[in-house]
């Protein structure tokens, strides 16, 4: 099994930084793919940014504001958030997609963090 934990969410002003972290442990043979989604009241869930194989990709909507980068010693994600505004205020979801074997992947999912941006 694998499991995700997410950490660094809070409460920060507009305008303000935060760093969340996301890091994957259990059965793990290769980690493939990591990204960041986030879900707010009465919004779809949006996938803002993604690395895989030191490629990233990231929502147009957090372009030049967010980064998202690796320690792969620590199989650890990061989330640097810069010049946040109250329209990013979400709860942070941490994605996985995780080999335990040559044969197959598994997508998997952390719990969740809390990032509230107030105006």
């Amino acid at each position: 099994q694998v499991q995700l934990q997410e950490s660094g969410g809070g409460l920060v002003h507009s305008g303000g930084s935060l760093r969340i972290s996301c890091t994957v442990s259990g059965s793990i043979f290769r980690i493939n793919a990591l990204s960041w989604h986030r879900a707010a009241p009465e919004k779809r869930r949006e996938r803002v940014a993604a690395i895989a194989d030191g490629v990233t990709d990231y929502a147009d909507s957090v372009k030049g504001r967010f980064t998202i980068s690796t320690d792969d010693a620590k199989n650890t994600v990061y989330l640097q958030m810069n010049n946040l505004k109250p329209e990013d205020t979400a709860t942070y979801y941490c994605n996985a997609d995780v080999s335990s074997s040559r044969l197959s992947s598994v997508n998997y999912w952390g719990r969740g963090t809390q990032v509230t941006v107030s105006s």
